[in-house]
């Protein structure tokens, strides 16, 4: 809790997620806009999330669809460049994701000077992308032999995309995550991005953990987030904040500005 508080000390933190296009190499890049036009898009989102207050952001390659397990290190590189484009513009704590691949998130975190990361670190998992195994214990070395032992943690123990193989409940798993990987944070999932995580999986998750902030990380919406921050010790949100709420749409400032008049009011 104390690492978590020194990054994010306002109560019930929102995290705003920074979705960027499709990265070179992708299936879906855009080579007629390039790398500029992935900066320039960015910087749209970033400046209309920082104006509408949220207390952190967090940068992403949600649209590096098919998703794969050992990222090219292309994707990051340009991820590493893009966040490097921006550093000036960023005056709020940042944080980043590199889908799904947990050794590339801690090292574009390093590169970059963020100040969290969020990945699946634990568990195994049937998924769209095929067989699903993630080392917690190469991935917390590798931060500390990057010099990162202050990157923040954030664990997502409900995977997008999956199911679980381990048929313990997901508050076991999220307990024993806690016990035998020291998460700074654990994170519940709906099942694909933009899905809301069952409010009773939050509150069975946060029942075992009363120490360990929980927060929710998909699918929550203007008419949902007091609710959630009732339960959670924040949120992580995308899509809610798009135009027409669709995860791929730029974000509309009027909705940005609306959820977190929404999520303070909650905070009280």
């Amino acid at each position: 809790m104390e690492r978590f508080q020194r990054i994010f000390p306002h109560t019930k933190p929102v995290i705003a997620m920074v979705h960027l296009g499709a990265l070179p190499g992708t299936p879906l890049y855009d080579a007629d806009h390039g790398l500029a036009g992935l900066v320039e898009g960015a910087r749209k989102d970033l400046q209309a999330l920082q104006s509408a207050g949220f207390d952190a952001v967090m940068f992403g390659n949600e649209n590096d669809r098919p998703y794969a397990f050992e990222v090219d290190t292309a994707s990051t590189a340009a991820m590493a460049s893009i966040i490097g484009e921006l550093r000036r513009d960023i005056t709020v704590p940042f944080g980043v994701n590199v889908l799904w691949d947990p050794m590339a998130t801690v090292a574009l975190a390093a590169a970059t000077g963020a100040s969290f990361c969020r990945e699946i670190f634990t568990g195994t998992y049937a998924s769209d992308m095929g067989m699903w195994a993630p080392d917690a214990g190469r991935a917390l070395r590798y931060r500390n032999g990057l010099g990162r032992e202050d990157l923040v943690m954030l664990y997502n123990v409900s995977a997008e995309f999956a199911d679980s193989l381990d048929r313990r409940p997901l508050p076991d798993r999220a307990r024993s995550a806690v016990f035998s990987s020291i998460p700074d944070a654990v994170l519940v999932s709906g099942q694909i991005t933009g899905e809301a995580a069952r409010m009773e999986d939050l509150e069975s998750v946060k029942a075992v953990l009363p120490t360990t902030p929980v927060l929710a990380n998909t699918g929550v919406k203007h008419d949902t987030v007091a609710d959630v921050l009732r339960i959670a010790d924040g949120c992580v949100v995308g899509s809610a904040l798009k135009v027409d709420g669709h995860t791929w749409n730029a974000v509309d400032p009027d909705r940005a500005q609306s959820f977190m008049d929404r999520a303070r009011k909650a905070r009280g």
